[in-house]
């Protein structure tokens, strides 16, 4: 190795980008490579999202679909799976109410809870929440718990 054959380590170097509008002697001056007239060649363009040349928008094409019912009322679902994670984790002893659940983390402090059928729960707990379903209700009575709802 000697001064003649140094060079950068590979992918040192990058190529500079290419560099418009500074004067006819640069060979991209006058219009810098954005054409001749319309929006585009002015400063200042910005286009707005889903803008297709003119054409009829595709979210303006497409007929509208369903509606959203405002009086929905969403709730949160616990498994009956978590909660025996819980019990078993020591976080919840006999009862489980929406403090609790908010407490560990499992809903927010607003939300609407039902608990739902999934998973195997061993221990007797009383569980008292807005809403449960049949397969829920019936597996807490059978470990000897008590579902109460809001």
């Amino acid at each position: 190795m000697n001064l003649s054959n140094l060079k950068p380590a590979e992918g040192a170097v990058q190529k500079a980008g290419k560099v418009v509008g500074r004067g006819q002697g640069s060979g991209k001056g006058g219009t810098a490579t954005r054409g001749h007239k319309g929006a585009k060649s002015r400063s200042g363009y910005s286009k707005k999202i889903g803008f297709e040349g003119g054409q009829m928008p595709l979210q303006r094409r497409v007929p509208k679909f369903g509606f959203t019912n405002i009086n929905r009322k969403d709730y949160a679902g616990i498994n009956l799976e978590k909660l025996q994670e819980l019990v078993d984790k020591g976080a919840i002893k006999d009862t489980v109410t929406l403090d609790i659940l908010v407490e560990n983390g499992l809903v927010g402090k607003n939300d609407l809870v039902k608990i739902l059928g999934n998973g195997e729960l061993k221990a007797s707990l009383k569980v008292s929440v807005h809403k449960f379903t049949a397969t829920a209700k019936a597996a807490i009575e059978a470990a000897g718990g008590e579902a109460i709802s809001l």
